[in-house]
């Protein structure tokens, strides 16, 4: 696309010249008698460079000028003066004029002014892209660090929806961080003076989650003494989290699908519901899919909160970032722990790789925060590590399949007791030895009916 030049001149001779020598050239033009006209075009269009006359009826060239760098602030613009003083070209360089042309001048010296100032537009919108691109590859509000493709997608999604209202799903294992892209999307956009809710659907008894969410009428169960709003309520005109989205029951997914579909919420024992605003972002690590399919979540519940998904990597899957991550939590432990952070060497960082941390970030930052506080070295060594990263399991390619087969539920369920043997029947020490999150393996344990012959949780 040819560069587009809007031209302000009430001279209809000076203005037909500009015209021919700028489209002469190859460029796109748009030509206005008065800077009103000019308002209008910018209004419906964009252009790369204005060029007006310093000395208009009506409205002149500085007013023009601060008018239409409000509504395009990356619009160039380059004034004419018959009147040049060194006065004129100083307001209008501070009023953000990027040039000034002294009437009467040649062709040559019009077309080398508007060169320059398209190409200082453009550079300016090039660094201010790549100055964009390397925040958000890097960090989400200071708290979410990384710079893998993954995370890059994450930094990208996520932008997108910070000025919207749509309802948002992040996805993710536990500890991946969708609780900080959840405030970060509230409180980096229009309702970010507004209430954040945060509902833990997982934490709430079944018996009491509608309660929670849509709140009471007196009398509307034993107990209910009092009217109470719920938190759908608490959160108009806001944002509501739900966590672990996947754990609700399907009576309350109901009501919830009522809320999304009409901004509705009906308290328990109240005969009409009432009008709320409110932004829902929810979070699961589970797979909804998979729970629909299986009947243990409504399909169109589901479509509903799947309108703009976020899927936050687990930290085995972006081992890249970890040295920015360990950059990250040195700078951000260091006062809580009263002293400066010990160094993490190459060593170190390799033991990091190779360990599968099922509690992904959260657990990176925790098990840091322990080697730091217990290192006395200016640097941290291999004998300050927690054993769990002393232990190198066996790499995949070294596993000899038997010549016979094998079935693989035998094979989880042999590996599962020798991680609880090793473990002393700690279920959460044998997950990490498994690379798996705790309730994952509570689960395998239900499933493969494994009693633990020393539970000590």
């Amino acid at each position: 696309m040819n560069p587009r030049i809007l031209i302000t001149e009430d001279d209809t001779a000076q203005r037909e010249i500009l015209t021919d020598i700028l489209m002469a050239s190859h460029y796109d033009v748009t030509a206005c008698a008065t800077a009103k006209a000019a308002l209008d075009a910018l209004r419906q269009e964009s252009f790369h460079v204005l060029l007006t006359d310093l000395r208009m009826p009506e409205m002149d060239g500085l007013e023009l000028l601060r008018e239409a760098k409000a509504l395009r602030l990356e619009l160039e613009v380059v004034v004419m003066t018959a009147y040049a003083t060194i006065q004129t070209a100083v307001t209008a360089m501070k009023e953000g004029a990027s040039d000034y042309l002294a009437k009467p001048f040649d062709k040559d010296e019009l077309l080398v002014v508007i060169a320059k100032a398209i190409e200082r537009g453009s550079l300016v919108q090039e660094n201010r892209h790549l100055r964009r691109m390397v925040a958000d590859s890097v960090s989400l509000g200071g708290n979410i660090v990384g710079e893998c493709p993954a995370m890059q997608q994450v930094f990208d999604v996520v932008r997108r929806a910070v000025p919207l209202t749509c309802t948002v799903l992040i996805l993710g294992e536990s500890g991946t961080g969708k609780e900080l892209i959840a405030r970060h999307i509230h409180f980096n956009g229009p309702r970010k003076d507004k209430p954040f809710i945060v509902v833990n659907c997982a934490a709430i008894p079944e018996s009491l989650i509608e309660s929670e969410l849509f709140g009471h009428e007196k009398g509307a169960f034993t107990g209910a003494d009092r009217a109470r709003p719920g938190k759908f309520e608490a959160a108009d005109g806001g944002t509501i989290f739900l966590d672990e989205i996947g754990d609700m029951q399907h009576e309350s997914q109901a009501k919830l699908l009522r809320v999304l579909q009409d901004g509705v919420v009906e308290r328990v024992g109240a005969t009409q519901g009432a009008k709320v605003d409110v932004r829902v972002i929810a979070a699961t690590n589970q797979d909804l899919r998979r729970l629909v399919e299986r009947g243990q979540f409504r399909e169109d519940l589901y479509y509903r909160l799947d309108v703009l998904p976020v899927r936050l990597p687990p930290l085995r899957e972006r081992v890249k970032d970890l040295p920015m991550l360990v950059a990250h939590f040195r700078e951000k432990l260091g006062p809580r722990i009263g002293k400066p952070a010990p160094k993490v060497g190459p060593d170190i960082i390799e033991a990091f790789i190779h360990y599968r941390w099922p509690g992904n970030v959260r657990e990176f930052e925790n098990t840091l925060e322990q080697i730091f506080i217990l290192c006395d070295h200016d640097a941290v060594r291999t004998e300050d590590l927690p054993e769990k990263l002393r232990i190198r399991m066996p790499e995949p390619g070294n596993f000899v399949l038997p010549p016979g087969g094998l079935v693989l539920e035998d094979l989880e369920q042999d590996l599962i007791r020798q991680a609880l043997a090793r473990s002393g029947g700690r279920v959460k020490e044998a997950a990490e030895l498994l690379g798996l999150t705790y309730k994952t393996l509570q689960y395998r344990l239900k499933k493969h009916e494994i009693e633990r012959k020393h539970p000590q949780e």
